[in-house]
């Protein structure tokens, strides 16, 4: 089978890819610095459609498919992990529990604004003590007539001191686990702490405080005790996305050690030349190329509305293990260049790594795709 995209693809890829030449590349080293959110360049990724890529035009979005949205994360990716998971977690988390769960008026209100860049979402599960074990979490939401006081703390929430949104949830009664909408100037939530990350500098992760937190009974996500349902529905995409980011990585990694690999010279001759150097890169490439095609094989059949969960899994945990070995790889090739911060692949070594941890855990993958197996 060939991997081919259509030609509107084919024109998403090189906009992004020109957007990232142009617009990404000259801020990174800001971003890395400063551990600065790139609020600027999100703001034209909104005006460019990337924000609302694949939500419906009826509601705002370029009403584009899976597989361009995924094309998106891929080639921000590339030049920036850290816009490829901004974009990731704001749409797949962030947006879509709203289009498939909201109610026509939380659809209307919120998913246009969404889907233009004016609110950026987050996605609030995680808490000290719970992460991949979901159902243990322990934030309330209490019904006190008109509205719901939320009380408890998440962390890890990415795109979260820059949010407007917070898909948020919340133990109601009979001990069932709800979600909500919740506004970033809702009364009683505090934004915590930003974490100080080994990569991914810019993207903002950050603790949330919820001290009887009031939100309106309309912001109600979905029925009462569907809020794992809801959170679960979202994975297979979130996970996609972020084979995506890996895939970026991992590309962007071979492509730097390719030019490196032709420039650098020793011995009279450039380092490519070595057959334990070209070894190397002609590995890399095939792991490239393996994890491109279940990263895209998973996102078709999202786009042909077929179950995934088995093709999502592997294509998250391929592609994060590829990202990360291709960069220990990258950093191999650039010898003592590569461990310093004058060049970029020490960057993409840092910001390797979490995609193993993100939107579920690899070793949960292999619990995914093993149940997969055994229970069909």
């Amino acid at each position: 089978m060939e991997l081919r995209f259509t030609e509107e693809q084919e024109m998403i890829c090189k906009m992004v890819r020109g957007f990232t030449e142009k617009e990404v590349a000259k801020e990174i080293g800001r971003m890395e610095t400063e551990d600065r959110f790139p609020k600027e360049i999100v703001e034209k990724m909104g005006k460019l459609g990337l924000m609302g890529i694949s939500i419906p035009e009826k509601y705002g979005g370029s009403g584009m498919d899976f597989t361009s949205y995924i094309i998106a994360i891929h080639e921000l990716s590339k030049v920036s992990p850290v816009l490829g998971v901004i974009l990731s977690v704001h749409s797949s988390v962030g947006t879509n529990p709203i289009l498939y769960f909201g109610t026509d008026e939380q659809k209307r209100h919120y998913i246009p604004k969404l889907a233009s860049g004016e609110y950026l979402g987050a996605f609030a599960l995680t808490e000290p003590g719970s992460g991949s074990d979901v159902k243990s979490l322990k934030t309330t939401a209490k019904d006190n007539g008109d509205h719901f006081v939320l009380n408890g703390s998440k962390i890890f929430i990415t795109n979260g001191r820059e949010a407007d949104t917070y898909i948020t949830f919340a133990r109601t009664e009979k001990d069932e686990i709800s979600a909500f909408i919740v506004e970033k100037d809702a009364n009683g939530l505090q934004i915590g702490k930003k974490e100080k990350k080994m990569g991914l500098h810019g993207s903002n992760t950050v603790q949330l405080s919820f001290d009887n937190c009031i939100v309106p009974k309309k912001q109600l996500l979905g029925k009462l005790g569907e809020g794992f349902k809801i959170a679960m529905s979202n994975l297979n995409v979130g996970r996609i996305g972020i084979g995506a980011q890996s895939l970026g990585i991992a590309e962007g990694a071979l492509q730097h050690a390719i030019y490196y690999a032709k420039e650098r010279e020793q011995f009279d001759k450039p380092i490519a030349a070595n057959q334990g150097i070209s070894f190397k890169l002609a590995d890399m490439a095939t792991e490239v190329e393996a994890a491109k095609l279940l990263v895209y094989h998973a996102a078709s059949l999202v786009d042909r509305g077929q179950s995934c969960a088995k093709e999502a899994s592997m294509a998250k945990m391929y592609a994060s293990n590829t990202a990360m070995r291709l960069a220990i790889e990258a950093v191999q090739i650039f010898g003592g260049n590569g461990y310093t911060e004058d060049f970029p692949i020490e960057r993409y070594f840092r910001d390797a790594k979490v995609t193993q941890i993100y939107e579920g855990t690899n070793e949960i993958q292999h619990i995914v795709i093993a149940n997969q197996l055994l229970n069909n």
